[in-house]
């Protein structure tokens, strides 16, 4: 990136793990183990207020895990005023989707293709003004409170907005993926009601990135 203010927090990150600066507030970036857990629920929070206000309010999240007790509850919370909450979980989830009365606003999908689903995504609608943030950390305990990891805003609208395309093409009913029922079980969709199969998520955004690179030659 050319954003200097995440530059100038990198180099603060930096030199607190060498000890050369004991410099731990950063401006772009939440880093554990001192904020990725309190500046998430921070959003968390912000959405249920955009809520109750009327203001557009939506909380989409891609991890590999999620087990952390104060992140779930954060979202059930979320999910009892009446957020929604989308979910794209490659390994364990603790979440349960669509119980009544506590997750009903809830959806978790997970997609199990050809290549790795290991990126880590954070998206908040925030009232009308999207806000993501992109990182290394998983919502487990080792990461939050036993590692450093770092997760960095995204400055530009353009950024933000493709990474709404990418939870909206994921989580589209007429996208191949495993759904996970409010009893724990994993439900694979991948065909539509005619037998057909449906768009493989990976294949669809390899297509889309060939066709760009190709379009700026």
């Amino acid at each position: 990136t050319t954003n200097e203010a995440i530059g100038e927090d990198v180099a603060h990150l930096f030199n607190n793990l060498s000890g050369y600066s004991r410099n731990a507030s950063y401006e772009q970036l939440l880093v554990a183990p001192d904020s990725v857990r309190s500046g998430l629920i921070a959003l968390i929070d912000d959405e249920i207020a955009h809520h109750a206000a009327g203001r557009p309010a939506r909380i989409r999240i891609k991890a590999n895990s999620i087990v952390d007790e104060e992140l779930i509850d954060a979202l059930y919370r979320a999910s009892m005023a009446g957020v929604p909450v989308d979910l794209l979980i490659r390994g364990i989830c603790a979440v349960r989707p669509g119980v009544p009365g506590l997750s009903e606003s809830i959806r978790v999908r997970s997609i199990l293709g050809r290549f790795l689903e290991h990126s880590r995504i954070f998206w908040f609608d925030g009232g009308g003004e999207p806000t993501a943030y992109i990182g290394s950390a998983d919502m487990m305990h080792r990461n939050l409170d036993r590692r450093v990891e770092a997760l960095v805003r995204l400055s530009a609208p353009a950024h933000v907005a493709e990474i709404q395309q990418m939870f909206d093409l994921a989580m589209a009913d007429s996208t191949s993926s495993w759904h996970l029922q409010s009893d724990g079980e994993w439900v694979r969709h991948s065909t539509d009601d005619d037998g057909r199969p449906l768009d493989d998520v990976q294949n669809v955004l390899m297509r889309t990135i060939s066709a760009r690179k190709r379009s700026t030659r």
